[in-house]
């Protein structure tokens, strides 16, 4: 897939998202029964390093962060008061945790937001990054930084679904393929609706 086709299926209208759980959709019908509100504000920078081995950046957080720790997660957080919106917040994040200066991605839209079982309302903010870009993890946040190859996300057959109970309930949830990390919960189900926006035309032509 070029970066031409890749730019313009980022920035095209959402389609419908596919299921997931351990976490949901914010218009999904799990959602109530997942998490009490108020939830928190949250952004994260979903990049695509397009170049010789394209794929999609990811971090693994560090092992004594007291929420989410030694997880496998996009750059992001919080949103805090002084952001203009989704798409600063996610930059001011990766610039923090992995030293990405925030006018190097080139932010083509969103996908929807999401809901996880701890709490947070997640709008992912969908960006191209070019490759070779040097970055610098944070060593009080991040561990290390990778990819997920982009013919991975491609591959229908990539992602299994798993079965947990959570909150008393049983709760499948996404895990992706990958050689050192275990990608799995929120962001697994990020890149399933990722993997859903890029094979969008294919499927229609199907």
């Amino acid at each position: 897939m070029d970066i031409d086709l890749i730019r313009a299926r980022l920035a095209a209208d959402p389609a419908t998202a596919p299921a997931e759980a351990i976490g949901a959709p914010v218009t999904a019908d799990d959602v109530a029964d997942l998490i009490k509100p108020p939830l928190i504000p949250a952004a994260v920078l979903v990049p695509i390093v397009h170049g010789v081995e394209p794929g999609v950046l990811l971090t693994k957080r560090t092992s004594h962060l007291k929420a989410h720790a030694g997880q496998v997660a996009f750059p992001g957080g919080r949103i805090e008061p002084g952001d203009a919106s989704p798409e600063a917040a996610a930059l001011r994040e990766a610039q923090e945790e992995i030293g990405l200066a925030p006018e190097v991605p080139e932010v083509l839209g969103r996908l929807p937001d999401y809901v996880t079982g701890t709490g947070y309302r997640i709008t992912p903010i969908l960006s191209l990054l070019p490759d070779g870009i040097a970055l610098v993890p944070s060593p009080d946040e991040v561990e290390a930084i990778f990819t997920l190859p982009l013919h991975v996300l491609l591959d229908p057959a990539a992602p299994q679904r798993k079965l947990a109970e959570f909150r008393g309930r049983k709760r499948e949830f996404w895990v992706w393929p990958h050689e050192e990390h275990y990608v799995w919960g929120a962001t697994a189900a990020i890149l399933v609706h990722l993997a859903h926006r890029l094979r969008a035309q294919e499927r229609a032509a199907a």
